[in-house]
């Protein structure tokens, strides 16, 4: 099993805090085995079972339990008075009202609350409000290259396993496939694939045509790091003889990010300082999936799924992460934390001289004195060029 400690940290660090702990991501990211972590961390720092109350939404003993009353009642028959109860909620998006229910037991004393859910839609504005101020999101992602690396013995041939974490996919369960015969994972990532779509967007969202919304998905998939607007999806479906509406495009990609499938990288103008809410570019939440979903072709753009990996990572590293506009220039990602900002280009290479100056121009005509970085796969040694460092992907990843 997996560790996972920067999630298990985040926890530890919550432990015991007067404040409700949301575990958000995709589905079989590793949620629930996170939380099995914790317990059994708990468990060895003198916290009884009786003290651990866990239930899982999907697990069918607890189907009546989505009844948010018979949850609330269930719970309060088993507290421990006396001592810290410690309350383990999984997949809680299932439960109507849950938010009232989690409300109603944070009031209680000695009372220490974890849920997790696979949609944004339960952090929406009316648990927000109902929970101001009293919860705190730990955003979790499928496994880092480093969490990856660190299930095999042999740490050597980083490249291979690079190109392999990248094709037979970051979820935790895949690595166990991969171990047993690689031709496994496709139908172990259909089986996410549809139930994300099929649970987390058609059913959530109450839509009704499905082939729109595959064709939505394929085009996101196969244009991740490009910039994509709503009227610009729109209309190559249009093109493409699938007649919709710009309303029900918005209102499908909104789903899709709300599902965790898909990321949202707005974009950030440098100069004026400002958040703009036009040409933003999607991420795919695993590379794996998009290979399952286009198909050979999926590896043809190396450089945008390089781009794809150093933007979870970012994310993973705790930074709000934007695409950066300078003038008519772009630098692919600002990122932003509460230690101030960091600049990044990805490209594959930049062996070519046309290729890295394209590369660097942008950033030397940031007037800050942030860091700068350019990430690439090349496996030369490191560079600097006036401040702004070039470094290998891998070692980054695994720094």
């Amino acid at each position: 099993m997996i560790e996972r400690d920067n999630y298990l940290k985040i926890l530890k660090n919550f432990k015991d805090k007067q404040i409700i702990k949301v575990v958000t991501g995709i589905r079989r990211c590793g949620k629930s085995t996170l939380m099995e972590l914790f317990q059994k961390y708990l468990k060895e720092n003198g916290v009884g079972e009786n003290q651990i109350i866990s239930i899982n939404f999907e697990d069918p003993n607890f189907e009546e339990l989505t009844d948010r009353k018979k949850l609330y009642q269930y719970i309060q028959e088993r507290l421990i008075k006396e001592k810290m109860t410690y309350i383990f909620l999984d997949e809680i998006q299932d439960v109507t009202e849950f938010e009232k229910t989690v409300d109603g037991l944070f009031i209680n004393k000695n009372v220490d609350i974890y849920i997790t859910g696979s949609n944004a839609y339960m952090l929406s504005s009316e648990l927000a409000t109902l929970l101001s101020g009293r919860y705190v999101e730990i955003k979790m992602l499928p496994l880092s290259f480093k969490e990856y690396i660190s299930a095999f013995e042999d740490k050597t041939d980083l490249s291979r396993k690079f190109r392999d974490y990248l094709r037979y996919s970051s979820f935790p369960q895949s690595i166990e496939l991969y171990k047993a015969n690689p031709e496994n994972i496709n139908i172990y990532l259909e089986g996410i694939f549809n139930t994300v779509v099929y649970k987390d967007v058609i059913s959530r969202k109450g839509i009704a045509d499905k082939n729109i919304l595959e064709s939505i998905i394929k085009y996101l998939f196969n244009n991740i790091g490009s910039s994509c607007s709503i009227k610009k999806i729109s209309d190559t479906l249009t093109s493409m003889a699938r007649q919709t509406s710009y309303n029900t495009v918005a209102n499908y990609v909104e789903a899709l990010v709300d599902s965790y499938i898909l990321y949202k990288a707005n974009r950030y103008d440098i100069k004026g300082k400002d958040y703009l809410k036009t040409q933003e570019k999607y991420y795919t939440v695993d590379i794996g999936l998009r290979y399952y979903l286009l198909g050979k072709k999926a590896g043809q753009d190396m450089g945008h799924i390089l781009e794809n990996v150093i933007y979870l990572e970012l994310l993973r590293r705790g930074y709000k992460v934007y695409i950066g506009k300078l003038d008519e220039l772009e630098i692919d990602f600002v990122a932003q934390n509460f230690e101030g900002i960091e600049y990044y280009q990805v490209a594959f290479s930049v062996r070519d001289e046309k290729t890295l100056e394209r590369e660097l121009t942008p950033l030397k005509k940031i007037n800050d004195n942030y860091p700068k970085y350019i990430i690439t796969l090349d496996d030369d040694l490191e560079a600097d060029y006036d401040g702004i460092k070039k470094i290998n992907a891998i070692d980054w990843l695994l720094s």
